[in-house]
């Protein structure tokens, strides 16, 4: 958990998580844990393994990280869950086609769900936000930097 989003979320959640996930790993590419969120305003942070240590990523570990994510939440009987544009910072992935794969994933997982109510996408940029919301239309809102 040292760069990207992992990075962050290790910075501001502290060294707990990290050494949790770690108790939980390695996972398979595609697969996800959940820990315990440390400092953050979450209950949960599941981690979700869209590459492995080469750190190349395609569309099908991309595709199988957002599900297994989703299925944790769902076990954990959470009501929503937030995600980065899974592969597109370290994984070199295009945003665009994270984009569809990531969103494609969701509404067939909320078509089903049990507990899961919202899923989020945390977006970093406009161009990244855009791709995301031609893929969801009317689905998303915004909300401003703080």
């Amino acid at each position: 958990m040292g760069s990207g989003v992992a990075g962050a979320i290790k910075r501001k959640g502290g060294q707990t998580i990290e050494n949790e996930a770690i108790s939980k790993g390695p996972i398979p590419v595609g697969e996800a844990v959940a820990t315990t969120a440390g400092n953050l305003r979450c209950k949960k942070v599941i981690h979700a393994a869209a590459m492995g240590q080469d750190l190349i990523t395609d569309e099908g570990k991309i595709r199988a990280a957002t599900r297994n994510a989703l299925l944790r939440a769902e076990e954990l009987g959470l009501e929503s869950i937030d995600f980065p544009a899974l592969g597109t910072g370290v994984g070199g992935f295009p945003v665009e086609k994270a984009a569809a794969v990531m969103t494609d994933e969701a509404m067939k997982f909320l078509a089903k769900s049990i507990s899961i109510r919202v899923v989020g996408f945390v977006l970093f940029d406009n161009t990244s936000y855009d791709y995301f919301r031609r893929e969801l239309g009317a689905e998303i809102v915004k909300i401003p930097e703080q």
